[in-house]
């Protein structure tokens, strides 16, 4: 059965906007083919945003595409975009169902196949997220492994969910060439494809995929005499013929076809700020708008058009950073406009929350749905350099820098130009608090949260009675100190602090507090449940309060890269340099809430490859290790200024034992993988994986802030983090890792990522299994900071109580996202446990129900009874509160997405 379809990469090797001009071209003729031949069936390519970007520039042409879907002779959807399964959180992949579905629908219905034709692999949670949205059948091409050996599969995801799978042997342009040459050698051409499909097929119909890049089928194909269908239509109703190969979890074998897996550390600046634009999104301005804002009118707006912006980034040729330089540069436009849009909305509730707590005191919100316990800046007036909770309790502070006092000192003949300086209140990024003239000297004093009654008017009347100058104009901003709080905060919920004057006797109690070292030789930190050592080559030795230690942790390597942005390939005479020839080690702060180590290694690295009379550029790589009471984990932010081409630069940590397997989070699961990768495919495989929030192996772990390469290396005793890959071409026709070119040979120098580059990241020493570990919940607060707020309210101001609406528990029960939809709360929790276990839901529902990705509820969940919380308040939703619970079992990595309201 002959499929006539196209693949249409959005943004590639030319950027969207020229691309779509072929687009608008391919769609012309085939609707006029449609309209004209009511036998011919087009299929466009699972993704929905091509049609969208089609009908922005023929909109006249709406109807015909509805119409032709509603016929079925159009197969649109049922994604929004063809993103990478690996470069973008779980929940930016069922947004991308929720939203290619959605607009599917309102054209007349959604391709029923969830097709996947040219994914970089493809992730263990994809027959769970695809059941989730009622699709029951997978259609595919990369990844898929060596025992494998018919046209279709059953693929179990990691909760346990099958799907039927068709594979494409040939990818999805495996009968492009039916239709190329003269006709009367049609025939021929027809055999030989029948001859190499029949070897694959599974049931009875053989899957000729007819189309290609950017290019539309031929008219004359329903004259061939051959069956023309969409893609669903040859799908369905084909039952493989006895049993079929089983895979279960992730995609990633080389075997059949390449995965093309450099393009995970191609570009790390646009995985950060995909990484952040998500984040924020998905994790504060859904959530905080949905809890804490009364109005969420603008908001809904606002979140609309970010998520669009997040969905169209994570595209396989877009956040993959193998495009050329001008889609890069697009992308990373999009990517940052989308965050700087979900940021906007939590500023406007940053603006309530002000609001609601009184000037000069501190909301702090807690983003997770547990209690959290961490720290936040402040910057308090020196004579109030310390806080107090609701209770009136001191919360632990600590001092860390005083910000400077004299802010400005300049001579005006005129002094009518200071008020060109003025902003109504603002000056210096300060808010005027006074003002005062005499002995030839104009002083204004400012505050970074004034407080008081102020008027423009009254200061432009002092300025013009101060009469002709010379002023020195001098500007004081009032004395202030930054300190670090550490605050306890419900779940969802927040804590308001009060500055007052520091009181003496000793200071609050600290939990897991940094301990200082008595003999202060040694570079330490220690708060009791990590110990971190700086020796003497910048490296790092680490022991657990479980005895677990390790050395060496933080070696710096760098070797060259032949590679392009999809494959890394070292050059055959590759050194890989460790050794630095400076090290600096600097005390930044020390005290009992926080400490933190500032390590400067100086290297002498090749500028880049080929440079034969052994040119290098010194490198200073600057890591800064800080470690908090309370954590575990060992806090890690290095930063260069990367200056060579051509390159790798990887961080590495020997292993306290050796590993024959790694543990890596990523997209709703936790996915155990081995040593190698399986071969094949024209591609040499390299066992470089993607890790989402961390990366676990041998008792070591790190958690990470946004998607990035790590490889288990040395048999099984080393741990290496790609922290930048430097390339200057899209794909090279000669790749020494790779048969054939993966795209055309276009220079893209951007991609050397020359500049300052800052890796963020967590290391930690783990005894037992990385859930035993608690790794899921370690990530989660390493990644989600506290929100903490200034005050702008009037004294007295008593907003909406701490506590949150909502609270979540359960053995590796994780939180993944929480909105507000059709006047009820959507949460979706992932079972990121290896083990059957149960979310407890606590909050001010009365009625719960299952809801899948289109929204709408599918079955009822029992809802207990009013719940009378204990006084200690020990579910961290207040004291005596009334509340609901619901309990919900769940399988290993079971997605669930529950609705919660009233009945």
């Amino acid at each position: 059965m002959v499929v006539p379809h196209t693949h249409w990469d959005r943004e590639w090797y030319l950027p969207f906007q020229r691309f779509r001009v072929g687009l608008v071209r391919v769609l012309d003729e085939v609707l006029d083919a449609m309209a004209a031949d009511p036998a011919y069936r087009f299929t466009m390519d699972g993704q929905l945003a091509a049609i969208e970007d089609y009908l922005e520039i023929r909109p006249a042409r709406r109807g015909d595409v509805a119409r032709f879907v509603a016929e079925g002779r159009l197969a649109v959807g049922p994604w929004l975009i063809l993103a990478d399964e690996f470069l973008c959180s779980g929940e930016t992949l069922l947004r991308n169902l929720e939203y290619g579905m959605r607009g599917a629908a309102a054209l007349g219905g959604a391709m029923p196949v969830g097709y996947l034709p040219d994914q970089f692999g493809h992730c263990a949670q994809m027959p769970q997220m695809l059941a989730l949205a009622g699709l029951r059948l997978a259609c595919l091409w990369r990844g898929v492994p060596a025992h494998v050996d018919r046209d279709a599969f059953d693929w179990t995801g990691a909760d346990g969910t099958t799907i039927r799978t068709r594979y494409l042997p040939g990818g999805y342009g495996n009968a492009f060439g039916l239709f190329t040459g003269p006709a009367e050698g049609m025939p021929d051409r027809v055999t030989a494809f029948v001859s190499t499909a029949e070897g694959w097929a599974a049931g009875e119909t053989l899957l000729a995929m007819y189309g290609a890049d950017h290019s539309a089928p031929t008219r004359e194909i329903t004259a061939s005499g051959l069956r023309v269908a969409t893609l669903a239509e040859a799908l369905t109703g084909d039952p493989a013929d006895g049993e079929v190969a089983r895979v279960a979890g992730e995609l990633r074998s080389h075997a059949r076809a390449n995965i093309l897996p450099g393009v995970i550390s191609a570009r790390v600046p646009l995985k950060q700020a995909m990484a952040r634009a998500e984040r924020v999104l998905i994790r504060y301005a859904e959530p905080l708008s949905a809890l804490w804002l009364a109005d969420r009118s603008a908001c809904e707006r606002l979140i609309d058009m970010a998520w669009r912006s997040v969905i169209a980034c994570s595209g396989h040729d877009s956040v993959t950073g193998c495009g050329s330089d001008e889609t890069a540069q697009q992308v990373a436009a999009r990517i940052a406009e989308a965050g700087q849009t979900a940021q906007a909305v939590v500023d406007l509730v940053a603006a309530s929350l002000a609001e609601a707590a009184p000037r000069g005191a501190l909301a702090v919100v807690n983003p997770s749905p547990f209690e959290r316990t961490g720290l936040v800046l402040a910057d308090l007036p020196e004579d109030r350099a310390s806080l107090a909770d609701a209770s009136g309790r001191p919360v632990p502070v600590q001092r860390l820098e005083h910000a400077p006092t004299l802010l400005d000192e300049t001579v005006m003949d005129d002094l009518t130009r200071l008020l060109g300086r003025v902003h109504e209140r603002e000056l210096y990024g300060h808010e005027i608090v006074s003002w005062h003239a005499g002995d030839g000297v104009f002083t204004i004093t400012v505050s970074r949260h004034a407080s008081g009654a102020y008027a423009y008017e009254d200061l432009r009347r002092a300025v013009l009675e101060a009469g002709p100058g010379p002023w020195v104009v001098r500007t004081l901003a009032e004395p202030v100190v930054t300190v670090a709080a550490l605050v306890t905060v419900p779940p969802l919920g927040r804590a308001v602090l009060t500055p007052r004057p520091p009181a003496p006797g000793r200071p609050a109690p600290v939990t897991g507090a940094l301990r200082s070292d008595p003999y202060g030789f040694e570079p330490v930190l220690d708060n009791g449940l990590l110990r971190v050592r700086v020796a003497g080559d910048g490296t790092l030795s680490l022991r657990g309060a479980d005895g677990v230690e390790v050395h060496g942790v933080g070696r710096i390597v760098h070797g060259g890269d032949a590679g392009d942005t999809y494959n890394h390939a070292p050059p055959p005479d590759d050194r890989l340099l460790d050794r630095p020839s400076r090290v600096l080690v600097e005390e930044i702060c020390s005290g009992p809430l926080t400490g933190a180590y500032e390590i400067t290694r100086v290297y002498d690295w090749p500028t880049g490859l080929g440079d034969g009379d052994g040119e290098t550029v010194p490198t200073a790589v600057t890591t800064r290790v800080e470690l908090r009471a309370g954590e575990p984990f060992a806090r890690c932010e290095i930063t260069m200024d990367v200056r060579c081409r051509d390159h790798r630069v990887r961080w590495h940590a020997p292993l306290p034992r050796p590993a024959a397997e790694s543990y890596a989070e990523g997209q709703f699961a936790v996915v155990r993988r081995g040593l190698t990768a399986e071969g094949g495919g024209g591609e040499r495989p390299i066992p470089t994986f993607p890790a989402e929030s961390f990366a676990a192996a041998g008792g070591l772990a790190v958690l990470l802030d946004h998607v990035t390469e790590y490889e288990i290396g040395g048999d099984g005793t080393e741990m290496a983090l790609t922290l930048v890959r430097s390339v200057g071409y899209l794909s090279r026709n000669r790749n020494p890792y790779r048969d054939e070119p993966a795209g055309p040979e276009v220079p893209t120098p951007a991609a050397q990522c020359q500049g300052p580059l800052t890796v963020r990241f967590a290391v930690l020493p783990y005894a037992g299994e990385w859930h035993e570990a608690g790794l899921p919940r370690l990530a989660e607060e390493f990644r989600h900071d506290l929100l903490a707020v200034p005050g702008t309210g009037a004294a007295g101001t008593d907003g909406p109580g701490g506590e949150g609406r909502l609270a979540i528990g359960g053995d590796g029960v994780m939180m993944t996202a929480l909105r507000e939809r059709d006047g009820r709360l959507e949460v979706r929790l992932v079972a990121e446990h290896p083990t059957a276990t149960e979310a407890v839901v606590r909050g001010d529902f009365t009625a719960a129900w299952t809801a899948g990705v289109p929204g709408s509820p599918l079955s009822p969940l029992e809802v207990s009874r009013d719940e009378v919380v204990p006084n200690d308040g020990a579910d961290g939703l207040g004291p005596a509160a009334s509340r609901r619970t619901v309990r919900v079992p769940l399988r290993p990595f079971e997605i669930a997405t529950i609705h919660l309201g009233t009945a």
